[in-house]
């Protein structure tokens, strides 16, 4: 199933999660579970899958990009089928989309999707040959099977024509405050604007966010506070047993392991990662949901939070977006958060939708050798580290940011943030104990020794 619609669901959930569920009880869906990947496109990871239904928006082939925009008899590159494993990351900066979009730094030009090609060159000549690559269907076989048995949507664009964490803000609170890059400063200071997560506590809707290496949900300022310290839970830990036993809440978040190590590789989907183990991943969510008592009550979306600077051939919407809150972006850009980004892939999941499986099948491995431990971390990888520096509180630090996360290879990296976590909610957990006000957020300070201290305050 396709659709042709501009899809808004996340952030109608956001602002009417609680009417709706609260006022419709005889709704069939009291459980709706979000899965946000990381950085590709739709015709990158689902284009192909028009050779299973010709209803799909996706690619035949014919689909290119010139290598120069500015040149009318430039050679063109065409989109082919034979995309794997994906190293270095293509580029996704707000200015490399504005490229890839326009095929110019003008974006008061039509759309033309027609700069991926010529952005890419400019950063590796031979990352062209990987944006205009997408997945044959058996390649990514959990997604061909959830394709051909419930409902694909072909018109989800991210919510701005920019990086990471601007577009996973949007997902849970349908604004990024005016952000239009990864700033580590900001993020790890965390953004204050109302959540869905709030609207939920408000009308008395449990929710939960079940984490791996760290939760990045915890970009949002608010879900620091004492009162939310009991919403997180270790994925590998909780969400099986939740599940089986039909205690999943009406809200749920399932975020990946973003860091890469032998034992535990990273599920994200983000470059330089396996795309096998983010298959994975969704087909031990999807199977664990349809043996859970409540998957007939249960909504499963997977989407992605932006394209990564993959090629996408249709226009992404530049009129008639309004802006969420009348934040402008940070100059020299001034972005006015009126239109939006690149198509992304997002399939939902439920018995309510027609048809349906109950096993999937096994995806193919890509990726031919181990997780490389020792590799430098990534730039989404070292704000991941600068989170977790504050919630450990070595943020107070005189070397915070320049030097927390600089240098870090991924198992120094996977090893900082998985013990901040654990530091910050046994600090939660112990201050509740004692009857500390639950409106404060929690704050670590530095610790020189193997113990530390917390202070809490609003």
């Amino acid at each position: 199933m396709s659709s042709t619609t501009p899809l808004v669901f996340l952030i109608l959930i956001v602002n009417h999660h609680h009417n709706w569920v609260a006022a419709d009880s005889s709704s069939p869906i009291k459980t709706v579970v979000v899965l946000v990947m990381e950085n590709r496109s739709f015709d990158h990871m689902l284009g192909w899958m028009k050779k299973l239904n010709p209803k799909i928006n996706g690619v035949d082939g014919s689909e290119s990009n010139p290598i120069s925009t500015s040149d009318l008899n430039s050679r063109k590159i065409f989109f082919r089928d034979g995309s794997h494993y994906v190293d270095p990351d293509p580029g996704h900066s707000f200015q490399a989309i504005r490229e890839q979009i326009f095929g110019s730094n003008d974006s008061t030009r039509k759309p033309a999707m027609n700069g991926f090609v010529q952005q890419a060159l400019s950063m590796d000549s031979n990352m062209p040959d990987q944006v205009m690559n997408g997945f044959q269907p058996d390649m990514v076989a959990v997604y061909k099977t959830l394709v051909s048995e419930f409902a694909v949507f072909d018109r989800w664009f991210a919510s701005v024509p920019a990086s990471t964490q601007p577009n996973r803000l949007y997902v849970h609170s349908a604004t990024s405050h005016g952000a239009t890059s990864n700033i580590a400063s900001l993020l790890a200071k965390g953004y204050p604007q109302r959540t869905i997560f709030e609207n939920l506590d408000d009308a008395g809707i449990d929710f939960g966010i079940y984490y791996q290496n760290i939760p990045a949900t915890l970009f949002y300022l608010n879900l620091r506070k004492l009162k939310y310290v009991g919403k997180f839970h270790p994925y590998d830990i909780t969400f099986k047993n939740d599940a089986r036993s039909g205690k999943l809440p009406g809200y749920v978040v399932v975020e990946q392991r973003y860091m890469d190590s032998k034992l535990q590789p990273a599920n994200d989907d983000h470059p330089s990662h396996d795309v096998y183990q983010g298959q994975m991943f969704v087909k031990e969510v999807y199977e664990t949901l349809r043996a859970s008592p409540q998957w007939n009550q249960t909504l499963f979306v997977i989407t992605y939070d932006e394209h990564g600077g993959f090629f996408d051939h249709v226009p992404t919407p530049v009129s008639g977006v309004p802006s969420p809150d009348g934040i402008v972006g940070p100059e020299p850009f001034d972005f006015k958060f009126d239109r939006l980004g690149v198509r992304v892939p997002t399939i939902m999941i439920s018995p309510w939708i027609e048809k349906g499986t109950e096993k999937l099948p096994s995806p193919t491995k890509i990726k031919k050798r181990e997780a490389n431990e020792d590799a430098n971390i990534s730039e989404f990888q070292q704000e991941l580290v600068q989170l977790a520096a504050v919630l450990k509180g070595d943020h107070l630090l005189t070397s915070y940011p320049e030097k927390i996360g600089k240098g870090m290879n991924v198992r120094q990296g996977k090893a900082y943030m998985e013990d901040a976590v654990k530091r910050f909610f046994e600090a939660g957990v112990a201050a509740k104990k004692i009857g500390v006000d639950e409106e404060q957020i929690v704050q670590m300070r530095p610790s020189l020794t193997t113990r530390s201290s917390t202070n809490l305050h609003p």
